[in-house]
């Protein structure tokens, strides 16, 4: 069965998260379905890394396996039109060999968290961003962001209901920008790259570095939660709108 790569970017508030689940809207169905208008009968895609509900994506993987040989362009343009009105699309899809796979052939996951601090509410940009009202210092939360770089057991950092073997991880970066808005708002964006992520590992990291932009937390209490080892010892963790899966790297980029 020819195989193919398929770069998604969709808008996860109307999503119960990335994965199929019975009788909810998820991404994962919402395609599936579209594949199934084509070839009539049940598919079954896979993605590189599964997103939550409220969670975004501009460079979300996936493969699938079809019957028919399929050209990649029409692919693409018959997925997309089968997708319509859904807020999710195709930005790019590629023949690729029958061993290569979303999940396991890639090497790195990056995520974009964008975070805003300003005082009137958000009208345009709602459940694309997590705003906050209190000013935020950058170099304090990249000071306690570094604290977390390297191989450590994240278990602080992690959900509960977890499904990972391990909670050792190594976080390669997390890198924090400051913008300065036309609205006269300051947006930071955290800029997170890892081989694998555990489950609310980014949103824990942000809520987190969120208190001690805020001054609530210092970046040694950073490190000495990270230390404890213990779910307890997390800062909040921070609503899943602002969070995109923004890129997969694979040795050879697919849609080079």
């Amino acid at each position: 069965m020819p195989r193919y790569a398929l770069k998604i970017e969709y808008d996860g508030q109307p999503y119960c998260g990335w994965q199929r689940q019975p009788n909810l809207s998820t991404v994962q169905g919402a395609i599936e379905d579209a594949l199934a208008k084509l070839e009539p009968r049940e598919h079954a895609i896979t993605a590189a890394g599964r997103t939550d509900t409220g969670v975004h994506a501009t460079g979300q993987v996936a493969h699938c396996d079809m019957e028919k040989d399929w050209e990649p362009f029409r692919l693409f343009e018959a997925l997309n039109y089968h997708l319509k009105p859904a807020p999710v699309a195709i930005s790019a899809c590629v023949r690729v060999s029958e061993d290569w796979h979303a999940r396991f052939s890639a090497l790195e996951r990056r995520y974009l968290f964008r975070l805003v601090s300003r005082r009137a509410p958000l009208v345009l940009e709602t459940g694309k961003i997590w705003q906050v009202r209190q000013k935020l210092d950058l170099a304090a939360m990249q000071e306690g962001a570094n604290r977390l770089l390297g191989r450590h057991d994240f278990t602080t950092f992690r959900s509960t209901i977890c499904q990972a073997n391990s909670p050792m991880r190594t976080l390669d970066t997390l890198d924090i920008e400051q913008i300065e808005r036309d609205d006269g708002a300051q947006e930071f964006r955290f800029h997170v790259r890892a081989r694998s992520f555990l489950h609310n590992q980014v949103r824990s990291f942000v809520g987190t570095l969120e208190r001690v932009g805020a001054g609530s937390w210092t970046p040694d209490d950073v490190t000495a939660a990270l230390e404890a080892k213990d779910r307890n010892r997390c800062g909040p963790v921070c609503p899943p709108q602002g969070l995109y899966l923004a890129q997969v790297g694979y040795p050879e980029d697919p849609f080079a």
